[in-house]
């Protein structure tokens, strides 16, 4: 079997597998189908790969032997499908374990016998995807994740952070064995796959048996609303070695925002990508057809303020859910820096409950929505102190003004984020110093800006030139349509508002999905 040697090579292979995808469409599988698809094959594949590494030390029976990757490459090819349905069903049974909820509800949408084959043994099987380190499985498996994320109009992109921009935020919060680190809104895991490597890499031949035994049951976690998401964070976590396949899931389905976090359920460390978007809601539809939406607020005690924003409400949930000393890196949109009302209310809270230090402005062209103006914003939680806000100061570092990135043509690299790392000097932040793109700004000054307006900008982009108003001709097209989505969208719940007016004055009912 091939064994791929640089992330290049492993990149080319991925490129093979998703150029079969052309091929799954004919049978009716869509793009997002196709990742999953490919996912629960190549996991199978990759646990035996596992399990068969007796020469390193490391075998370990992740799928039991008669649902593994063997059986499917020894069926028959008329019994192939039947095989392979008969895998996910018994590899589903019980949703509460790792493995369970990797497979519960898992279908087979490849109907084509023969084209399942072809993808098993022509494909798949020729390849070793763990070869013989973790980096190359991940960058592989990985790539594989991202390859999904680039297809916009299936909404997978919504999942992906940028890799670089997780690995600089975790190399500024420099997580420890003995830490309990959990991202509520995971995706398919990236902040808990960093934090793990960073830990492994720092303190692997260090670390004592309680700590190893930490990490691999419990000490990483996550949360994630889609189930077709958390399966893609659980199977990365294993594959990893993080957790035990019939052991308890390291990734809860579930609204995070729904309940306040128990007690055993705080963090010492809290690495997010709370999905974008203002408002959390659901849909119904009435007799006729009509859809309509339901803004959602939650009813907690425990939240600063009641808001049917969703940035926000992940804020102070995020605020709420950590140790007394625990440290946050949340990633969060523009509005939460400057909206009003609710934001304001919330900003105030933050700055005086929470030790809120350091502001980094993004540019625009990293994420896979595009468009999207986005920060990330690191606080610390602090235990009560009435008598003083715990901000004393929070330093900006302005990433965003004059520099454009793009998804393809100048995609965001590591390289890129180590200036701010080196200005936020994680080792010891008191050392910091003011320069061009770092200000520091005073617990009152933020109060006396309007609204505690945190989204502080300085700088002017050095593509403009004297008296030039104009940015780049790329950066205008792309706020030229985030302007025409934003009045689109208005314009959207205005005529959803009218409509459900009418229906009301009508009498037509309005049921729940």
């Amino acid at each position: 079997m091939t064994v791929p040697k640089t992330a290049a090579e492993a990149k080319q292979l991925v490129d093979k597998l998703w150029s079969y995808c052309h091929v799954l469409r004919h049978d009716g599988v869509s793009t997002i189908d196709y990742v999953d698809q490919l996912t629960l094959l190549l996991f199978l594949k990759m646990a035996q790969e596992r399990q068969e590494r007796k020469s390193f030390g490391e075998a370990k029976e992740i799928v039991p032997s008669h649902l593994g990757w063997q059986t499917l490459l020894d069926a028959d090819a008329e019994d192939l499908k039947s095989s392979y349905e008969n895998i996910l069903d018994q590899l589903g049974k019980r949703p509460d374990t790792a493995l369970g909820l990797i497979y519960h509800g898992a279908e087979n949408k490849i109907r084509n016998a023969a084209t399942l084959k072809k993808l098993i043994v022509d494909l798949i099987d020729k390849v070793n995807w763990s070869g013989t380190g973790v980096d190359i499985k991940g960058d592989a498996y990985e790539a594989l994740l991202e390859k999904g994320a680039e297809d916009i109009k299936s909404g997978a992109g919504q999942y992906f952070t940028p890799r670089a921009l997780i690995d600089a935020i975790v190399r500024c919060m420099r997580p420890e064995p003995g830490d309990t680190i959990v991202d509520p809104a995971c995706g398919t895991g990236g902040f808990l796959l960093a934090a793990h490597d960073y830990i492994q890499h720092h303190y692997g031949d260090d670390l004592s048996k309680e700590d190893a035994r930490h990490l691999r049951d419990g000490g990483i976690s996550g949360i994630e609303l889609v189930h077709g998401t958390a399966r893609l964070a659980q199977m990365n976590l294993l594959l990893h070695g993080i957790g035990d396949p019939g052991g308890r899931a390291l990734i809860d389905v579930k609204d995070a925002l729904a309940e306040a976090p128990g007690p055993d359920e705080r963090a010492t460390m809290v690495l997010a990508n709370p999905p974008f978007g203002r408002k959390s809601g659901f849909s119904t539809v009435d007799e006729f057809g009509k859809v309509t939406r339901e803004d959602v607020t939650y009813d907690r005690s425990d939240l600063w303020v009641t808001t049917s924003n969703k940035q926000l409400n992940f804020v102070q949930h995020i605020a709420n859910m950590m140790k007394i000393d625990g440290r946050a890196a949340v990633v969060v949109p523009d509005n939460v820096l400057f909206e009003g009302g609710a934001g304001e209310t919330l900003r105030r809270r933050l700055l005086r409950e929470c030790d809120v230090h350091t502001l980094l402005r993004l540019p625009t062209g990293i994420f896979y929505a595009g468009g999207v103006k986005a920060n990330v914003l690191f606080f610390d939680c602090k235990r009560s102190r009435p008598e003083q806000p715990w901000t004393a100061k929070l330093w900006v570092y302005d990433f965003r003004v004059g520099e454009h990135f793009t998804l393809r043509q100048n995609k965001l690299e590591a390289h890129h984020l180590d200036e701010f790392v080196q200005a936020y000097k994680p080792e010891d932040r008191h050392g910091r110093t003011e320069s061009e793109r770092f200000k520091c700004f005073t617990y009152e000054e933020l109060l006396a800006r309007d609204k505690v307006n945190l989204d502080i900008t300085w700088l002017r982009d050095p593509d403009l030139e004297d008296g030039d108003e104009l940015q780049p001709p790329e950066v205008i097209a792309q706020e030229i349509v985030e302007d025409l989505q934003a009045a689109l969208d208005e314009f959207a719940a205005v005529a959803e508002a009218l409509q459900l007016a009418k229906a009301e004055r009508e009498g037509q009912v309005v049921v729940g999905e």
